[in-house]
């Protein structure tokens, strides 16, 4: 891959933390500790750590949804559906946060929850994050202080350039995807999954996460992927992408008038579905009330119905 894709992608994925944090504490939402739950069907991924992270994984709750930081050892936590609507077909998510913290319910739980109702076996994963202050005191100050989101980089275009926040090191999170994936190969039979069949989706970072893993991973071969509401700027394309399902709204930071990542799947050939809903902000999750994007769950799964991801074994 070319250092021009290499930064492409990087802007994609890591513009995400940069401006979530500020975006959504223009909103009311306080910040609450919550203790963390036990997640008794979380698998260890066996990842390893986070260097130079002192703090234990804790949790906290805003706007009513749980969220985990300073997560130090990824999991992954499956939701299999009764064996007489299984499909066969899986799909790994990945919640976001800005990759420093994960919301596990909103974009974790409550999606897999949806997806095993319609036969789908889905895996939340819980991949690891970057530091964030240990103390709850300091780390609430730290969400609420002000940002500035940067402009666009001199002289690009506002349809295809993308802001250019510092660059993360992803090879935790790209590892923890990877361990994930291999999991439940290794284990398909047990959990009733069809291995050509497996897919990823992913809200915020989760969506950067999704596109990292399909652009960068030697190890997975991910059948359908779904970012939604992730990063628009344009990439390179892999010869073997998989076909995309792609959600946002115009309301969303993230969108900035921007189909570049919608753009080179359709040029590179591979099939391609995109929703640019009226109204949803960010972090709508299954959705916000009385917003048009509400409905793009259904749609993604007449999506992969229609692509025969759903055909049964």
């Amino acid at each position: 891959m070319t250092n021009t894709s290499l930064l492409k992608a990087s802007v994609y994925v890591l513009a995400l933390f940069v401006f979530s944090v500020g975006t959504l504490h223009a909103q009311d939402g306080t910040i609450y500790p919550l203790d963390n739950p036990e997640e008794p069907n979380a698998i260890p991924l066996g990842t390893g750590g986070v260097e130079n992270q002192p703090a234990q994984e804790t949790w906290f709750r805003q706007w009513g949804d749980p969220m985990a930081r300073n997560i130090t050892k990824a999991t992954l936590t499956p939701f299999l559906p009764d064996p007489a609507k299984a499909t066969g077909a899986a799909v790994i998510v990945a919640p976001g946060g800005g990759f420093r913290w994960l919301s596990m319910g909103n974009e974790g739980w409550e999606v897999a929850e949806a997806l095993r109702e319609q036969g789908i076996a889905a895996f939340v994963l819980k991949y690891r994050l970057f530091p964030t202050p240990e103390s709850f005191d300091e780390f609430s100050d730290w969400m609420n202080r002000p940002r500035t989101p940067a402009p666009p980089a001199e002289g690009a275009s506002s349809s295809n350039s993308a802001p250019r926040p510092p660059q993360m090191d992803l090879s935790n999170q790209l590892s923890d995807a990877e361990a994930a994936y291999k999991m439940i190969i290794d284990r398909a039979e047990e959990w009733g999954v069809d291995t050509d069949r497996i897919g990823m989706i992913g809200f915020s970072a989760g969506a950067g996460l999704t596109m990292h893993s399909t652009l960068h991973s030697k190890t997975m071969k991910l059948a359908f992927i779904g970012p939604i509401y992730g990063g628009m700027g344009p990439v390179e394309v892999p010869e073997n992408a998989p076909p995309m399902f792609n959600v946002i709204a115009t309301d969303d930071f993230l969108f900035r008038g921007q189909f570049g990542v919608v753009e080179s799947w359709y040029k590179a050939g591979i099939p391609v579905e995109f929703h640019l809903y009226q109204n949803g902000g960010h972090g709508f999750g299954l959705g916000n009330p009385n917003r048009t994007s509400n409905r793009w769950f259904a749609a993604f799964i007449h999506w992969v119905q229609v692509n025969g991801f759903l055909a049964s074994r």
